[in-house]
């Protein structure tokens, strides 16, 4: 089981008015009580967006909010709430909230994707079902703080569901649901199961198409790059981390003689004790990049290793220390270098073990022509059997 800390941006809803949540007050009116589906929504790595541009971040969340707001509105949803780049929206039908989640994070996808990975702004969005109470515009109860637990276990651009609400769906919907295991999460006595998807996940339609697309060459090597530990102590450097991850998968998968592991896939494992072995069983992965980034003062340490995760040892690895003036250009210079580096040693790793294969396969070969030869002169008696 995992557990989730508070944070900025999954507690926002935790955080409102205690208005919101004091018994008393709410006994004093009438509350209606009804089940809805609660979505919640936030935009991953809103701050570090504000840092780095204030006014454009601004005009494009509300760019974003109007090309997704009647979405919501299409399918029979209502905000009922908004803090900062969030947003609380309650559906009479688990399956249309589940629906307009997908559509929101598709239309999502296709605007942002002609941006630069570290200028996209992508949602991270949460569905919880349960019963609330309605207080004119406003809902409280456990389904709404669930919801919001829910999102932040989302992976950015994709959607995370619970139990109850993926037993609603499952035979319902068009796209595929990946088991995202139990989570322990504050402030919720119960452990949590649930279901992930990202834009990047083949539907059941995909799914059932029949196989005959031409796969890669065998002999092209997998590799799965890991998201990088923030060691510094300091969680406003996670989006560092992460930004350095994707960035190396990304520049990676220019390179056509690698198959790159999505980035989805790869971060199922971040925050876990995790061994090569596990990722090469569960990824298929032949090779993992690993590495760590550590922050003080205005000088940043980043270290990236290469393993083969079918020995479990060590190809390469390597520290690179940078002063932190400009936060993108560090990590622009550390991607192209690790990048360039390590398609290097790959293809040096990749020689090497065809080299090894071919004096394998020739000490086999002489040793059939040996036994051919002693089968030739073999007494009569023997070779007649």
């Amino acid at each position: 089981m995992h557990t989730v800390t508070s944070g900025k941006s999954h507690a926002k809803w935790l955080a409102l008015p205690a208005a919101y949540r004091a018994e008393e007050k709410l006994a004093e009116r009438s509350i209606e009580t009804r089940l809805a589906a609660i979505v919640a929504i936030d935009v991953a790595g809103y701050s570090r967006l504000m840092g780095a541009d204030e006014d454009g971040t601004l005009r494009a969340l509300k760019g974003h909010r109007d090309a997704t707001t009647p979405i919501g509105e299409r399918h029979g949803g209502r905000v009922v709430g908004t803090a900062g780049d969030g947003e609380l929206w309650e559906f009479p039908s688990v399956n249309e909230a589940v629906l307009c989640a997908v559509e929101m994070q598709s239309v999502m996808a296709e605007r942002n994707s002609g941006l630069p990975e570290r200028r996209r702004m992508l949602y991270r969005i949460g569905i919880n079902i349960g019963d609330v109470m309605i207080d004119g515009d406003d809902i409280y109860g456990d389904g709404v703080n669930v919801a919001a637990r829910l999102e932040a276990l989302a992976e950015p651009g994709g959607v995370t569901l619970s139990d109850d609400v993926h037993r609603q769906v499952r035979d319902r919907s068009e796209v595929v649901w990946t088991d995202g295991g139990e989570h322990e999460v504050k402030n919720i006595a119960r452990s949590v199961q649930v279901w992930r998807w990202s834009p990047a996940e083949p539907s059941k339609a995909t799914a059932r198409e029949p196989a005959d697309q031409p796969s890669p060459p065998p002999d092209k090597p997998t590799i799965a790059v890991l998201p990088f530990e923030n060691m510094s102590g300091d969680a406003e450097q996670e989006y560092f981390a992460d930004g350095i991850t994707e960035d190396i998968i990304a520049a990676l998968s220019y390179f056509r003689e690698l198959s790159v592991i999505s980035r989805n896939s790869c971060f199922i494992f971040k925050g876990k004790a995790t061994t090569v072995r596990d990722v090469r069983e569960q990824l298929k992965a032949d090779y993992v990049v690993e590495g760590s980034i550590r922050k003080a003062g205005n000088r940043v340490r980043i270290t990236a290793q290469l393993i083969d995760a079918k020995t479990d040892s060590h190809i390469w690895a390597e520290r690179y220390d940078r002063d932190l003036v400009d936060i993108f250009e560090v990590q622009d210079d550390v991607v192209r270098r690790v990048a360039g580096t390590l398609v290097g040693r790959l293809e040096h790793e990749r020689q090497e073990r065809t080299k090894r294969q071919s004096d394998s396969q020739l000490r086999a070969y002489d040793l059939y022509l040996r036994a051919r030869e002693l089968s030739i002169f073999a007494p009569a008696s023997f070779s007649s059997r």
